[in-house]
């Protein structure tokens, strides 16, 4: 069980996944969605995982940002309904799916987005790293290098997809997309700062941030 440091509002279930192929992962989410729409009491949900290599382009995401055919390529490439462009996903990079009822907290789409930038800005201060925000952009960077991607969904205030944080992922699979679409910041990752550090150490510290920001009480399930 984590607590938040300030009186917390309501309880949220956190579900540790190891490595899970994104299409499992993408039903689970969407299946916990639509529960949560037809019985908005049901509890709140962070889902913490890692992917195998995928590349995901959001809903009207630019296929000029990857740099092979999709038709023609041996990668695993997939459309979703989450904003944004072009991302990758694959070991070593800790991903974050919260389903949550925004009813509960604030609806505004906006606000959202900063509170996840400010779950992984508090993650990265906890490492003594000062993670930044860049005016236009969604996302957390570090040093000028993009370290948290954020995309999401939400269908009556209630919330899908989320945000990725790279630990220590192998970064080559960024050089086949513009990511983001962004074209002039580069991605980074944590293990360029921390060498060494892992998802496994990381989840506790991003699951603490996020019972703070939110005030929640995540009961693990």
């Amino acid at each position: 069980m984590i607590r938040s440091d300030k009186p917390y509002k309501n309880r949220c279930l956190l579900y540790n996944q190891g490595l899970m192929p994104y299409s499992d992962a993408h039903e689970w989410q969407r299946s916990l969605l639509n529960q949560r729409i037809h019985d908005p009491r049901l509890e709140d949900v962070l889902i913490l995982l890692e992917h195998p290599p995928v590349y995901t382009l959001g809903q009207g995401a630019n296929s000029n940002f990857l740099k092979f055919e999709i038709t023609n390529s041996q990668h695993d490439v997939r459309r979703v309904e989450r904003g944004g462009e072009v991302t990758y996903h694959c070991p070593g990079q800790l991903v974050g799916y919260p389903i949550l009822n925004l009813q509960r907290y604030h609806k505004d789409l906006h606000w959202y987005l900063r509170q996840l930038e400010e779950v992984l800005i508090r993650v990265l201060a906890i490492y003594g790293l000062q993670g930044e925000r860049i005016t236009g952009f969604t996302g957390v960077w570090l040093q000028g290098h993009k370290v948290a991607a954020i995309g999401i969904k939400v269908s009556r205030w209630i919330t899908m997809h989320g945000f990725s944080l790279n630990v220590c992922p192998d970064m080559t699979g960024f050089e086949r997309i513009i990511p983001c679409g962004i074209s002039d910041k580069p991605v980074g990752s944590l293990a360029k700062w921390i060498p060494g550090l892992t998802c496994q150490e990381v989840r506790l510290v991003v699951a603490q941030s996020f019972a703070e920001v939110f005030a929640v009480e995540l009961v693990e399930s």
